[in-house]
């Protein structure tokens, strides 16, 4: 199988999870299908592990309407003998059904939420447009990825998919183990010394892009009701970490008790491995959070509203993630008893998220179909 993967913005280098999602997925998908990446110009192509990256498209927003790579992708699919057609999500539909039709690569669509929905979450007047749109594309396709089951399932239903042709690629990690106890341990020491914590304080983490408004809004939930919760909880000590770009100033200008704003931070994983409890108070957006799969793959415990734990299911976590519903009711109270829960995510979590075995599973997917 010879793979064209079609990327519409940038990944590389990887920096943020979405990002990390394309790029990961590519990374392990290339060791079972031979795969080559076409995207825009401002990708860096030495970024990339295992497969190659041709920086045709432009950055400029018109090259969602240019006709004339359908020309120059059409000549490239002959060359090198191209078998199938990835699409990462649904706005090049038009020019992947094109390609498709005219050249006869089978199409996948790997759709990462189901983006007129996450429109619509977000206030966007013009979702339902983007919505027919989107299902238009998937019902052209000869399979479709989704990162959770529940986007299958709706997809199924709502677009009218085959079943058959649809699968789940989740979101996943590079590791199939948990950390040791003893890097733990190191990793919460360093966070101690660098932030000037006392030792005998739990460590919360929020982290994400506040440029993107779920975030930012989960920012904010943590300052107005979960932080001045926790602290009419007697006895408990503890300190917020918050990492991430794009903190606004107006935040980080305030004093808020227990709250340390890191900002962006060179090693995140650091702060994965090092803190106690992960703080997941998203309530909009769609799809997987990539950031609480890297935090319960690194052994931290976690307290998630219903919409941040949307395809992470809680019965192969061993009790490590606690969810709440997304009104954050009891939120407080289930950071401190997950703070206080000992026990070991389990082989089963690597199983379904390492990305050997999802780059491995959708490769067989589209091979025996």
């Amino acid at each position: 199988m010879k793979v064209l993967g079609l990327v519409s913005y940038n990944i590389l280098p990887a920096k943020i999870g979405g990002q990390k999602d394309i790029a990961l997925f590519y990374k392990y998908f290339s060791r079972f299908v031979s795969l080559v990446c076409v995207t825009t110009r401002s990708n860096q192509p030495a970024a990339a592990e295992g497969y190659e990256v041709l920086n045709i498209l432009s950055d400029s927003p018109a090259r969602y309407a240019n006709p004339a790579y359908f020309f120059t992708l059409k000549k490239l699919i002959k060359k090198r003998q191209i078998t199938h057609l990835e699409l990462e999500h649904p706005y090049y539909g038009w020019l992947a059904v094109m390609l498709k039709w005219f050249t006869g690569v089978k199409l996948i669509v790997h759709s990462h939420n189901i983006e007129g929905l996450r429109f619509k979450t977000l206030g966007k007047w013009w979702w339902k447009g983007l919505w027919w749109y989107e299902k238009w594309v998937h019902r052209q396709a000869d399979y479709s990825f989704f990162k959770q089951d529940d986007d299958r399932t709706y997809a199924i239903r709502h677009f009218g998919l085959a079943g058959q042709k649809c699968i789940t690629t989740t979101y996943g990690i590079e590791w199939d183990t948990p950390p040791p106890a003893a890097e733990k341990q190191a990793a919460r020491n360093t966070l101690l010394q660098q932030h000037g914590i006392p030792a005998h304080h739990r460590l919360l983490l929020f982290n994400g892009a506040f440029n993107y408004l779920p975030n930012l809004n989960g920012l904010r939930h943590i300052i107005n009701q979960i932080n001045p919760a926790l602290q009419t909880i007697a006895g408990f000590e503890y300190t917020i970490l918050i990492c991430g770009k794009d903190i606004p100033a107006e935040l980080t200008s305030q004093q808020y008790p227990h709250i340390h704003f890191a900002g962006f931070v060179p090693d995140i994983s650091l702060y994965f491995i090092g803190a106690d409890v992960f703080l997941n108070p998203v309530v909009e957006g769609g799809g997987i959070k990539t950031k609480l799969v890297e935090a319960l793959g690194h052994n931290m415990n976690a307290v998630s509203t219903y919409n941040g734990a949307i395809g992470v299911d809680p019965a192969i976590c061993n009790g490590k993630l606690v969810i709440t519903d997304d009104q954050l009711t009891g939120f407080a109270q289930a950071v401190v008893k997950a703070a206080q829960y000992e026990a070991s995510i389990p082989d089963e979590y690597f199983r379904h998220f390492y990305w050997g075995h999802i780059a491995q599973k959708a490769a067989l997917y589209i091979g025996m179909k």
